[in-house]
């Protein structure tokens, strides 16, 4: 019984980061490039008609498309009828 491994559970650095080590993240990004020429370079890509450029300048722009799921399911029983195996 010794031997059975160990799944599942916490292991080190798994899960979300910490709000402080988003926010270092953040400067560390920030301090490479200038965000505001980076979205010019996303907006050059746009101007170049690639989709997943404009999928991003969208999604930043008017945001995620509402998604919806259809909940009206329709459970369908069998009937059996008992007699017949007789």
């Amino acid at each position: 019984m010794e031997d059975k491994k160990k799944h599942g559970g916490a292991r080190p650095n798994s899960g979300r980061l910490k709000k402080d080590e988003v926010i270092n993240l953040i400067e560390t990004m920030d301090a490479i490039s200038v965000p505001d020429t980076v979205w010019k370079m996303l907006y050059a890509k746009v101007l170049d008609s690639d989709v997943n450029a404009i999928k991003i300048w969208l999604s930043y722009r008017y945001g995620m498309p509402k998604q919806t799921i259809d909940q009206k399911t329709e459970l369908k029983i069998p009937t059996i009828d008992m007699n017949e195996w007789k």
